[in-house]
């Protein structure tokens, strides 16, 4: 069932509303310190602005494929612009509200060698009366949106979040509220909450025992009239807890690099679960799945379906079944990837009936980058190619096979004659980091290498396994009939 919900994540539609940021980062080498004062100089190579506050929510909902409008309040200035830009390229629908006289919240982080040297924080607070702009807001596009998150940050945009709950739940939509105030009941009104531990103790929970803390639990969201806590409590995993039920997830995380925004990733991935169809505990328990991948990341990342898919067959003893991204989201997911920075490897193949030197192939090219792309050969292509006998195998049947091997991330289908879906034009459209080719080929003579190494990137070749072809296969497969 959890797995199958993966397929469903187009259905979920959420609106976000909250605090949002502009997370900005300087990244450079340290070599010596400055003579003016007793601090490191930071010769800064790069500059990085990534959505933040409850735009990085909005942003893991989109990275997890489900349908998300996002309602802040932002200043009429460059980093508003900034903002607007990264949530369009994200695939966000915005519903920024811009205010004249306030800037947009902006979090500016010198790095240095994987270490934060500085932040700088652009801030003025929010006031009520900027808050009912997005009250206005609300009431217009509600009836677009079966969730609404709220994503507390206490920077003002959420002054009137009582008022935005009730809209919410007359309009029958689900309310979830990532908390940062200790009186929980101004969230009164909500389905669920997810305070982390520290937030819960402001609260008035006891966390001193098992028994405490689900009896705390309890009397809080029972006397704030909410309907059920997702408590995160770090190493010791997750709580979701309602009036009758309790269910504790263990943390799925062997080592943990960065817990930034792992909040972040917890609400988004339990409303988008729960928009594909998962009722609370299994939505839960994707979320707390996707939190052990999140928190092995450095910086406020996101999860993919793919990860999370990967992730969950391994959490469920490997039970055969995958995630199959559907061809028209792959192009989507590559952009998100290199937005994170991930190096995409690229190669292309008919891959009829897969034997040895496909998979030893296939290990090898993802082995140069972080994620591998396979373009498939469409069955009238490799009609076209092999004669009217092939393929063996077709197109779905394939690209299942591929794209369960551990090697391959995406598997995105090519071929249509009358449209020119050729490899190089695909190449052209993804722009891969390395272009990998298996064969005795010249560089030059590979479709889409001079657009690859034309955008500062490389061209493999790789060899064949001796003996291994499809040609060999269907050869022995036709001796031993006869």
């Amino acid at each position: 069932m959890k797995l199958a919900a993966l397929q469903n994540l187009h259905n979920a539609s959420i609106l976000v509303v909250g605090d949002v940021m502009l997370d900005r980062y300087w990244h450079g080498d340290t070599g010596r310190i400055s003579p003016e004062a007793p601090v490191p100089v930071v010769k800064v190579s790069s500059l990085e602005d990534k959505a933040g506050g409850a735009a990085n929510v909005a942003k893991n909902i989109a990275h997890l494929d489900g349908k998300v409008g996002l309602l802040g309040l932002i200043g009429q200035d460059d980093n508003g612009h900034k903002l607007r830009t990264i949530l369009e390229n994200d695939n966000i629908e915005s519903q920024l509200v811009a205010v004249e006289t306030l800037p947009t919240i902006a979090k500016m982080r010198v790095i240095s060698r994987h270490q934060q040297v500085v932040r700088l924080d652009m801030e003025e607070q929010f006031q009520p009366e900027h808050s009912a702009l997005l009250v206005a807001q609300l009431k217009q596009v509600i009836d677009s949106y079966d969730f609404v998150l709220f994503s507390d940050y206490n920077k003002g945009a959420l002054a009137n979040i009582q008022e935005m709950i009730e809209i919410a739940k007359r309009a029958g939509k689900t309310v979830l509220v990532d908390p940062k105030l200790s009186d929980l009941s101004v969230y009164r009104g909500a389905d669920f909450i997810t305070p982390n531990l520290n937030e819960f103790k402001l609260a008035g929970g006891d966390a001193s025992s098992e028994r405490t803390l689900t009896e705390s639990a309890r009397k809080l969201i029972a006397e704030a009239g909410i309907g059920a806590m997702l408590l995160t409590r770090s190493e010791q995993g997750m709580s979701l807890i309602s009036e009758n039920e309790k269910h504790d997830f263990a943390a799925q995380v062997l080592e943990v690099s960065d817990v930034t925004g792992a909040g972040d990733t917890v609400i988004a991935t339990l409303t988008t679960m729960l928009g594909a169809g998962l009722n609370a505990k299994d939505a839960v328990e994707m979320a707390n799945l996707a939190a052990g991948i999140v928190v092995g990341k450095l910086g406020a990342a996101t999860v993919s379906p793919e990860e999370l898919s990967a992730k969950l067959s391994q959490y469920l003893r490997e039970t055969g079944e995958h995630y199959q991204a559907p061809f028209e989201d792959v192009l989507q997911h590559i952009s998100f990837a290199k937005q994170n920075g991930e190096k995409i490897v690229f190669t292309n193949g008919c891959f009829d009936i897969l034997h040895a030197g496909h998979v030893r192939y296939l290990a090898q090219a993802k082995a140069m980058g972080d994620k591998l792309v396979v373009g498939l050969n469409n069955d009238e292509s490799i009609s076209r190619l092999k004669g009217p006998e092939r393929p063996i195998n077709p197109l779905n049947e394939r690209a299942m096979v591929i794209s369960a091997l551990a090697s391959v991330d995406w598997v995105i289908p090519f071929g249509k004659e009358e449209e020119g879906d050729t490899p190089a034009n695909l190449i052209a459209t993804i722009s891969p980091d390395i272009l990998v080719k298996g064969g005795d080929y010249k560089v030059e003579e590979i479709a889409g290498a001079e657009h690859v190494l034309a955008q500062g990137g490389q061209v493999e070749v790789l060899s064949f396994l001796d003996g291994c072809s499809t040609s060999n296969v269907i050869k022995k497969a036709q001796l031993s009939k006869s």
